[in-house]
């Protein structure tokens, strides 16, 4: 592993302090082993000149298992979204293909300074995506998505119980802190909706067994809170708190539609939520009550979720959009571009219970980074003392990142990807979208 110096950048690290200054990074092997003014003998040198160096983007919500669906499930609401398109190509997906849309998202990722996710896969072939994790360098938290329980769930993705636990403990004991700790499993049950009570307290004393977390959706749309409600006899978080779920090693994405005891019980527990705005925007699910969550102490981390709910999975899109959905309601100084930054990049190193290891730039801190162009006339001018936060969350792009680095790996360099050939995947994605699609009887 080679050893380099990021020269000339101006650093916002992150740290406790959010210190932002001009110098250097040093990176030795997988770790950031210094910070600030130094000129080592190193295998290479990054000329940071006008560019800023930023820990690794954070996604603590996503499906890559649906990158290869961008475009054909649009202008809909989320149940239907999932009845008509989704779950149909989900349950058509083979090996390959879900190696390759995988590896899709992962390179789409990287290309915009995301260097670790939080990964729902679907029902079958995990393996595969697994697989594109090791192979491309990505950080995740990744499982098998888990459904044994709805009428409307398809039978090409509908499992048993036993089986949908027993396949999710095997590949648990396969891919755990697989490549020295880069790859971890968590479980990953669906929504309630599409989950027995029998799973999901399996799940609940697996996940405690194990040590690992567990990923799920909630209160994402007011249709689903009325199945729940209607099956279950409580709402979302009241249900999955009387299952003993609730606590600090679960991950709720969305969390729009909660009420006042919903939230007092998200708090207390220490439940890490996900913000999903552009997703929720384009679904029509709503707008979650971040402000109210934030204010009230609750960990809140930011992701785009998937290709065909969001149409990119560009961070920096995510950032903009949650700094500005919720100024019509509480007024402009809600939401600062700090704090967006903030849930975006530590916030979700807390999600992933890696915050000591990650999320900031810091020295003994895993070497996960991104470094970002500064010269686009979009960020012009460039004013000494200008306010670097909101240079990254409304201004800058996904386009603007330059190198991305992932344990101390240069996953993409000027533009490039490293360890993804471009040209196959592209080929080897339009030949899976029609494959599959035509498998889900959606293209003819």
């Amino acid at each position: 592993m080679m050893s380099i110096l990021i020269k000339n950048g101006t650093i916002v690290t992150m740290n406790e302090h959010h210190q932002v200054f001009q110098g250097n990074v040093l990176i030795e092997k997988d770790r950031i082993a210094g910070l600030g003014e130094m000129a080592p003998e190193t295998d290479r040198i990054i000329d940071a000149t006008s560019k800023v160096v930023i820990p690794g983007f954070i996604q603590s919500h996503v499906h890559l298992c649906q990158s290869l669906f961008r475009g054909q499930a649009d202008d809909l609401e989320l149940l239907d979204w999932l009845r008509f398109c989704i779950w149909p190509l989900e349950g058509s997906h083979d090996p390959e293909s879900l190696y390759y849309s995988a590896m899709l998202g992962i390179g789409e990722l990287f290309k915009s300074g995301t260097t670790a996710i939080i990964d729902m896969e679907t029902v079958h072939h995990t393996e595969s995506a697994m697989d594109a994790l090791l192979q491309s360098g990505m950080r995740a938290i990744s499982g098998k998505c888990m459904m044994d329980y709805g009428n409307d769930v398809p039978g090409s993705l509908r499992e048993g119980t036993e089986r949908s636990l027993q396949e999710s403990v095997d590949l648990l004991e396969r891919w755990h802190n697989k490549d020295n700790g880069r790859i971890q499993y968590a479980f990953t049950p669906r929504f309630v909706i599409s989950c027995s009570e029998q799973l999901l307290d399996e799940v609940c004393k697996l996940a405690r067994q194990y040590r690992v977390k567990v990923h799920t959706h909630a209160s994402e749309n007011r249709g689903e809170i009325a199945q729940v409600e209607q099956d279950r006899g409580m709402r979302n978080v009241t249900y999955l708190d009387k299952l003993g779920l609730l606590g600090p090693g679960l991950i709720l994405a969305h969390c729009i539609w909660l009420d006042e005891q919903e939230i007092d019980l998200i708090v207390k527990s220490g439940v890490k939520v996900v913000h999903c705005p552009g997703s929720n925007l384009k679904l029509a699910s709503g707008i979650a009550k971040i402000p109210e969550l934030l204010s009230q102490g609750a960990c809140v981390s930011l992701a785009a979720d998937s290709a065909p709910c969001n149409n990119n999975l560009d961070q920096f899109v995510e950032m903009r959009l949650a700094a500005l959905i919720h100024k019509p309601f509480h007024g402009p100084t809600v939401m600062p571009a700090e704090k967006v930054f903030e849930m975006a990049t530590i916030g979700g190193a807390r999600a992933m219970g890696q915050e000591e290891q990650i999320g900031s730039l810091e020295v003994g801190k895993k070497a996960d980074l991104a470094v970002v162009d500064m010269s686009g006339l979009h960020n012009q001018p460039l004013m000494a003392g200008s306010n670097i936060y909101s240079k990254l969350v409304y201004q800058l792009k996904g386009s603007d990142v330059v190198t991305t680095m992932v344990d101390g790996k240069i996953v993409m360099d000027n533009r490039v990807l490293t360890t993804i050939d471009e040209d196959e995947l592209r080929s080897k994605c339009n030949e899976a979208i029609l494959r599959i699609g035509t498998r889900a009887g959606l293209v003819q």
